[in-house]
């Protein structure tokens, strides 16, 4: 029977792009334990879920006015649940509002305590931003933290951001190309 080690040795060699030690589905994106609901009272939860989900599928079709609208109806019902946050963010990058994005990626953030599902998706939304406003260093720590809340996708951002990874990866690849293709072209 293969060890942890084990795994994540093979992992790494038949899938050179993701860091060493990132075992497909051993850690996918979880759901906090912890519902994050605790603490507001139920039906104002059910209505600004109900709103958050209005605003989902107005921005699915392509009405963003409307989807800002409906989050931020959420956020005046619930001022504290950092998810409508999170989900504004979006919209407003979509419009094009990165300061007003981040503003509300901030808040999701502070809300959450950093933990949790909306957490990590702020953390990488914001990542995402700042990759864009070549903020490298800020966006690592973002993704940085996004990954130890779970994130798969945060892993993958922290490998493209590691130019010494990128290089090793490529090698890998060729090398083990190389081994596949004895006569192939690269070879010696």
């Amino acid at each position: 029977m293969a060890t942890a080690g084990d795994r994540a040795v093979l992992q790494s060699i038949f899938n050179p792009s993701t860091p060493f030690g990132d075992i497909p589905g051993l850690d996918e994106e979880e759901e906090d334990t912890q519902e994050e609901g605790d603490g507001f009272a139920p039906e104002l939860l059910a209505q600004a879920r109900d709103l958050e989900l209005q605003g989902v599928s107005a921005a699915e079709s392509g009405d963003v006015s409307a989807a800002l609208e409906r989050f931020s109806e959420a956020i005046r019902l619930l001022p504290q649940r950092p998810s409508a946050y999170n989900n504004r963010a979006q919209a407003l990058r979509l419009r094009g509002d990165l300061p007003g994005a981040l503003r509300d990626l901030d808040a999701s953030i502070r809300l959450s305590r950093g933990r949790g599902r909306a957490a990590c998706q702020s953390f990488v939304q914001r990542g995402l931003i700042r990759r864009l406003q070549a903020r490298d260093e800020e966006a690592r720590q973002d993704f940085e933290r996004a990954a130890r809340l779970g994130s798969a996708f945060a892993r993958r951002q922290l490998v493209l951001l590691n130019p010494y990874s990128a290089l090793c990866n490529q090698m890998l690849c060729e090398m083990l190309e190389r081994l596949r293709n004895p006569g192939g072209p690269g070879s010696p």
